[in-house]
């Protein structure tokens, strides 16, 4: 039985899929070639994690696509002193990518089994500055880590049928947020940036998400 050159399917990832998607920040594509994501999806798929697919991690949610997971960290424009926001920890990998290019990473997982297995892997490689909490974003208060709590930039990893009030609030002045909007399969992902209390929208590119829990569009019945 063959074993998988992981370094090497690492480096194959980022030269092969993230580079021709236009992601060019050099402290981004080294983070991608570092981290090693096979550490961060079940045994049963290891052999996968280099693959341009998006990987299953129970309770409907995946994990996602390494191009889509490259461009969002291109897109927030992290500094080393900037607070992250993320909303949907999953497996922890995206969580490990933050905490190398920013100071401190909040990620919210609303799955507690995922949320305790993505704190054991972050553990396992140090990443310290990334504090995963049990909680839905829906119900969460982010008044709990301190009045007036907001970030410098939140990352969304999943979809939303339009983009929560609540999420634009937890933004700093000048804050960005990447998240992906609209209705499947046909959805864009954007980055919001938070100017002068008035939230400017960019179009980055076409993709489908599986939804957060709670923010789906709501049906419609034709009579």
């Amino acid at each position: 039985m063959s074993t998988i050159d992981y370094a090497k399917a690492r480096e194959l990832m980022v030269e092969q899929q993230i580079r021709p998607w236009d992601v060019f920040d050099p402290r981004v594509l080294a983070v991608l070639a570092e981290v090693p994501r096979e550490d961060f999806v079940a045994a049963a798929h290891r052999p996968l994690a280099y693959t341009d697919i998006a990987l299953p991690l129970g309770h409907g949610e995946s994990m996602m696509k390494p191009v889509v997971e490259g461009r969002a960290l291109q897109a927030l424009e992290l500094s080393p002193g900037d607070d992250v926001l993320e909303i949907g920890t999953g497996s922890g990998f995206l969580s490990a990518c933050l905490g190398r290019l920013a100071r401190e990473v909040v990620s919210l997982e609303r799955h507690a089994d995922l949320a305790d297995a993505a704190r054991a892997r972050l553990a396992a490689h140090g990443a310290g500055n990334v504090n995963v909490i049990a909680t839905d974003a829906f119900s969460w208060d982010a008044s709990s880590l301190g009045s007036g709590r907001r970030f410098a930039a939140i990352c969304v990893t999943g979809a939303v049928s339009s983009i929560p009030s609540r999420f634009v609030e937890w933004l700093q002045p000048n804050g960005r947020m990447f998240v992906v909007r609209g209705s499947s399969p046909a959805m864009e992902a954007v980055l919001l940036r938070n100017q002068s209390g008035s939230p400017r929208i960019e179009s980055l590119f076409e993709t489908d998400l599986p939804y957060l829990a709670g923010a789906a569009p709501v049906p419609t019945f034709e009579l």
